[in-house]
């Protein structure tokens, strides 16, 4: 009870500090003790008289976090039995068996066991369907992190896993596990090419990234051919800001200026500074970032950027330019509260959405590209704020049509891996694994058109169109015709639809029937002969004039 009540007037400080924001200062104090009171007086009468009885635990903690998601979504509540999530991100590990699991439908699968994990040494496969953990029935209501919690425990303590395997004789099994300290390997894979070109591929910003990071550089300079370096922040969401700062060391002198922090009260601000000697500050080094590029990895791409030290190759970055800092709370619940905003040498904010401005319907405002600002690189490149890295050199992604969103989404490919890993058990060398038309042409013949899931906007706008001129009386028997030419024309044919997207097919197929076989670094290596941001980073290491024009002052 006493968790509870701290409960609620913790979400009712919350909506008290929500309110503060929005009005005059002098009324502040009198709005927050008023909303204070009906929050409570609320609560008081759902105990009381509400006609059944009341998880107080779980309404109050969706409330905390619902309010905090209006504040941000970086702004996060978790209790003390909750907080798995939170410590693998910083510490870079957590306990369990080490397998991300996926919810389809009414069923919990095993999507991918980590490579090395207790998962995948004790025979746990991607597409078990998970039926009980430790005798506890996964049913069609129980949520995926309830099943999640269950898996994960103290390292060395047993978990029984009961589950269902497709594609097999013996299709019902049970798996006893030891659990595990699982690490987050941050740096999966890195190495030198033939041609020169040095590759990292980053993932995530944890305890062990900086001292990865350097021992990769380190070992990478020793090569001879070493012409240039590429750092591939594609898809990181970010992590500690101080591996950020130890990562851009490497490159820079010591004592220069990575980021600013900087709070509600000015004099609150903080300078991060390289405190190492560099390991090389010379050497050619592109950075490769997307959408999914966030954070820490804004920081190291956006400072490398503004310090003329590095061509960014790609596409824009997400700007998540928001500073957290966790916080103690009562019942040794944490509070994962935003405290501040970053800012690169050149002075721009990386954050690229305004949360404490809204749009009228309620989505966060973010500055057309027109009003942003213009900043200076050290050397005198013009860079611009509004949120975001802008690519000092821009490969566009190509768009995801519907056919290959609903590939994704309704797991076909995820399933026909599962299949010709059950038919295949014996993998190729990394050079020698590709998806042959014959693996193509299996797929498509996998796929059952009958449940084939497509998005019919086409045949949907026209049978709209098509009520539309009736209704206003166009609708003659010459305009019907055409209205049924029209729609011959775009009738789906799934044959044909799969084969003009034959080579993002394969794309698909290849990752995810090399996940069956191969660890991260194989995988990489796998990928990266076809990867064209990659390609073109590899094309201006090996040509230094083009490099250098592009970090000249224009």
């Amino acid at each position: 009870m006493k968790k509870f009540l701290y409960i609620l007037a913790f979400a009712a400080a919350c909506v008290g500090a929500s309110a503060l924001a929005a009005t005059p200062a002098a009324a502040r104090k009198d709005d927050f003790a008023r909303k204070l009171r009906t929050f409570n007086a609320i609560v008081k009468e759902l105990q009381s008289n509400y006609v059944d009885t009341l998880n107080a635990n779980s309404i109050m903690d969706k409330t905390i976090g619902a309010l905090l998601y209006q504040i941000d979504p970086y702004t996060e509540y978790y209790p003390a039995g909750d907080q798995d999530e939170l410590l693998s991100i910083s510490q870079g590990q957590y306990a369990g068996i080490g397998s991300t699991i996926v919810k389809r439908g009414d069923k919990v699968l095993i999507s991918e066991p980590q490579w090395e994990s207790p998962a995948r040494r004790y025979g746990l496969r991607p597409g078990d369907v998970i039926i009980a953990v430790d005798g506890d029935t996964v049913r069609a209501n129980t949520e995926i992190g309830d099943v999640s919690r269950r898996l994960r425990g103290q390292a060395g303590t047993n978990v029984r896993v009961d589950v269902c395997r497709p594609h097999a004789e013996d299709s019902l099994l049970s798996f006893d596990i030891v659990r595990a300290d699982i690490k987050v390997n941050p740096l999966p894979y890195y190495g030198v090419d033939d041609s020169g070109t040095g590759f990292i591929r980053l993932t995530t910003f944890n305890e062990s990234s900086a001292r990865r990071v350097k021992e990769a550089v380190t070992d990478m300079l020793r090569n001879p051919s070493l012409k240039g370096i590429v750092l591939d922040l594609r898809g990181n969401g970010g992590g500690l800001l101080e591996s950020a700062v130890q990562i851009v060391g490497n490159f820079v002198p010591k004592g220069t200026e990575v980021v600013r922090t900087r709070g509600r009260d000015r004099r609150g601000e903080k300078v991060y500074k390289t405190t190492r000697q560099p390991l090389d500050t010379k050497i050619p080094l592109v950075v490769l970032t997307d959408e999914g590029t966030a954070s820490a990895s804004e920081i190291v791409a956006g400072s490398l950027q503004d310090l003329d030290r590095a061509v960014i190759v790609g596409q824009r970055s997400y700007g998540k330019g928001l500073v957290q800092t966790t916080r103690p709370l009562p019942y040794d619940d944490i509070m994962k509260l935003t405290t501040g905003r970053y800012y690169i040498p050149s002075g721009r904010l990386i954050q690229a959405l305004d949360y404490s401005h809204r749009n009228p319907d309620g989505t966060p405002a973010r500055t057309p590209d027109s009003l942003t600002n213009e900043f200076k690189t050290r050397a005198g490149r013009s860079v611009r704020d509004g949120g975001g890295i802008t690519p000092d050199v821009t490969v566009t992604a190509r768009p995801m049509n519907r056919l290959i969103y609903n590939i994704i989404a309704d797991l076909w490919a995820f399933d026909y891996a599962n299949r010709f890993a059950a038919a295949h058990p014996d993998s190729v060398p990394v050079g020698e694994f590709e998806v042959t038309d014959s693996i193509f042409n299996d797929f498509k013949a996998f796929i059952d058109p009958a449940r084939f899931k497509y998005d019919r906007q086409c045949e949907s706008a026209l049978e709209y169109l098509r009520t539309a001129a009736r209704d206003e009386g166009y609708m003659t028997d010459s305009v019907a015709a055409q209205f049924d030419v029209l729609s011959a024309m775009l009738k789906h044919d799934l044959d044909h639809d799969l084969d003009i997207n034959r080579n993002d097919i394969k794309e698909l197929l290849r990752d995810e029937i090399a996940a069956r076989y191969y660890d991260d670094g194989a995988r990489v290596l796998i990928t990266l002969p076809g990867d064209s941001v990659y390609l073109r980073a590899a094309e201006l290491i090996a040509d230094p004039q083009q490099y250098n024009s592009i970090l000249s002052p224009r």
